[in-house]
């Protein structure tokens, strides 16, 4: 079965009514074991039994990304006690009232951003916009010098889409340089940012280390953009796809909540959660997997699951927001969360207010996507902001 980046719930769909559990290749070519079933899955998102650590990988089972230390020591690695005791400081960092402190700022960016977009009529939304409003945002939270952030973005480009292994290297090397210059500034020098209070948070006289701090700010960084990226790209499309979706919109945006919901749900940026190890063998789905060998679990397969969600295939505003798995489940939920739901909602509500003609501006089948299932997301998403007027 081929999981193809254009369209890769049909096979999901295939998946799941062929069986619960799968045996094949993951992403780094080792072989793994998928789980496909909404129930299934987000009982083993929140399984102690599956661990995120690498060390609990049997040798040689899987390969993975290849980072240094310094940016190794994240969330997306950690098992309780030390996942609960960074997530503990960063909870108390990252609060509501920050997130909703950088609503208005959300809002200038998105405004400044669209203006060339409908000054030319014709953009790459994800070049022009997509992409540079989440990076723009979580430079303004981690307190990113202005100065840096076009090779901010550059790097990240290039790790998430390396040319190849040199290229992924040396922006690993910059990135990780950059972080080091950035935390030392803000030891120094704090200020009105999430990094200035990472380094101030405490936990019972107990502080981020070094390592721990740097991996922290690299997984907000890469989290924070490249998912959110993908959400308001996907969702203008489903958007797009369906005129009728976009009337509603336009209508009335006191939808926009339960869409953000809906749309997340529909086609999410995650395909597969972080890779999980039994500490021990484990049955899911009546399928017994022994410890040490690694599980993925399909999170957008899990929100196509007709046992979960009726009529699936679909998008439906009127549907009960919540229940799907977009952002995850358990202790490993994105932290995030409330920020990109956040950005997502002003990203559409902005497109709304300023291009409420927009549509795409190539056959639909022209669409290209990042050929991978780690991430869901188009390479572009050519659009017009306007129709042609009689005179024109």
């Amino acid at each position: 079965m081929t999981i193809t980046p254009s369209d890769p719930y049909a096979a999901y769909s295939a998946l799941r009514l062929s069986g619960p559990v799968h045996r094949i290749a993951g992403p780094d070519g080792s072989p793994s074991w998928l789980v496909t079933r909404y129930g299934d899955v987000r009982r083993a998102l929140a399984d102690p039994r599956l661990s995120v650590d690498k060390r609990n990988a049997l040798p040689g089972n899987y390969r993975g990304l290849s980072l240094p230390p310094a940016l190794d020591a994240n969330l997306l690695n950690l098992d309780p006690p030390d996942h609960t005791r960074i997530r503990t400081l960063v909870t108390r960092a990252f609060t509501p009232a920050r997130v909703v402190a950088l609503a208005d700022p959300i809002r200038r960016t998105a405004r400044a951003l669209l203006e060339p977009v409908v000054r030319e009529g014709r953009a790459d939304l994800v070049a022009e916009y997509a992409a540079p409003l989440p990076i723009t945002v979580i430079c303004d939270l981690l307190g990113v010098p202005e100065e840096i952030r076009t090779d901010f973005r550059a790097w990240t480009d290039t790790i998430l889409a390396p040319p190849g292994p040199d290229e992924a290297r040396a922006a690993i090397g910059a990135m990780l340089q950059f972080f080091g210059d950035l935390i030392k500034s803000k030891r120094s020098t704090p200020g009105d940012d999430l990094v200035s209070d990472l380094i101030a948070a405490r936990d019972d006289a107990d502080r981020l280390t070094n390592d721990e701090l740097t991996s922290l700010v690299f997984l907000i960084l890469f989290a924070g953009y490249e998912n959110v990226v993908h959400l308001i790209g996907n969702a203008t499309l489903a958007l797009l796809d369906d005129p009728a979706l976009w009337e509603q919109l336009l209508r009335d945006r006191s939808l926009l909540p339960g869409a953000v919901e809906e749309l997340m749900r529909y086609d999410g940026p995650a395909p597969l959660a972080i890779r999980r190890f039994p500490v021990e063998d484990v049955e899911i789905g009546g399928v017994v997997i022994p410890a040490g060998e690694t599980v993925l679990l399909g999170l957008s397969s899990a929100n196509r699951d007709a046992e979960r969600f009726a009529d699936p295939d679909r998008v439906d505003f009127d549907r009960v927001a919540g229940g799907h798995l977009a952002l995850g489940h358990g202790i490993h939920y994105c932290v995030g969360a409330p920020l990109a739901r956040l950005e997502v909602a002003i990203a559409l509500e902005a497109l709304l207010d300023h291009t409420p003609s927009l549509s795409l501006a190539v056959p639909r089948s022209e669409l290209r996507w990042r050929d991978t299932i780690r991430t869901r997301g188009l390479l572009e998403l050519p659009v017009m902001t306007k129709t042609e007027r009689p005179d024109q």
